[in-house]
């Protein structure tokens, strides 16, 4: 029995030292490391595919986040500029006002230097004369309320317009009539049956007037 088992010890010994599996060992190892280089390497290539999905993703809502940006900023400076359009008209419209607003009044009061220079305009100069004091006395304090009404008129902006002999202009004048005059070039002002008034440079009143024109 025990040289059985020492027999048997030998031939496991000569099996394992045997050169043929000796030999056969670094290919079983080779196929052993290919398998498990194999094996990652498909994993890695599952991977791939999951990360560039991932990558789109993010490329995506990277490209989304950039075009809401975008729109924004564009919203934003379209406000911007409105509300900035808006200050300046509500800043003209308060200016206007503050210049404008006596634009009524002053129409009125017209009415009235008209009147006055009228009144002036119809005294006889040869009437007025030390010997008529109570005639002079009139005229000098008509002549001298027309004076200041003018000089408030020009306190606020208000001019007289009086074309005698100038270019015709549409804005600041309004033709009457057209007739050939003597000594007049045509297109000019040859009668202003009413003066015009200017409000800071706004026509308030259009001058009345006649035009020269050719023979």
């Amino acid at each position: 029995m025990a040289s059985w088992c020492v027999r048997a010890v030998r031939q496991s010994y000569s099996l394992v030292a045997s050169p043929a599996l000796i030999r056969a060992s670094p290919r079983l190892l080779c196929t052993a490391t290919q398998q498990k280089n194999g094996h990652r390497g498909s994993e890695e290539e599952a991977e791939k595919p999951e990360q560039s999905a991932a990558e789109k993703v993010l490329v995506e809502e990277k490209t989304q986040l950039e075009e809401q940006l975008n729109n924004m900023t564009e919203k934003y400076k379209r406000a911007l500029a409105d509300t900035e359009n808006l200050r300046t008209r509500s800043q003209k419209m308060i200016e206007d006002a503050k210049l404008y607003g006596i634009q009524g009044f002053c129409k009125d009061l017209l009415e009235v230097a008209d009147i006055l220079e009228k009144a002036t305009e119809s005294v006889p100069k040869e009437e007025v004369t030390s010997q008529n004091p109570h005639l002079k006395n009139l005229y000098d304090g008509l002549v001298m309320t027309e004076v200041q009404i003018q000089k408030v008129f020009t306190k606020h902006g208000l001019v007289k317009l009086n074309p005698d002999g100038q270019k015709f202009d549409p804005y600041e004048h309004e033709a009457l009539f057209h007739a050939p005059v003597e000594g007049k070039e045509p297109g000019t002002v040859a009668i202003v049956t009413k003066v015009g008034y200017k409000l800071h440079g706004r026509t308030l009143r259009p001058a009345l007037v006649g035009v020269a024109k050719g023979p």
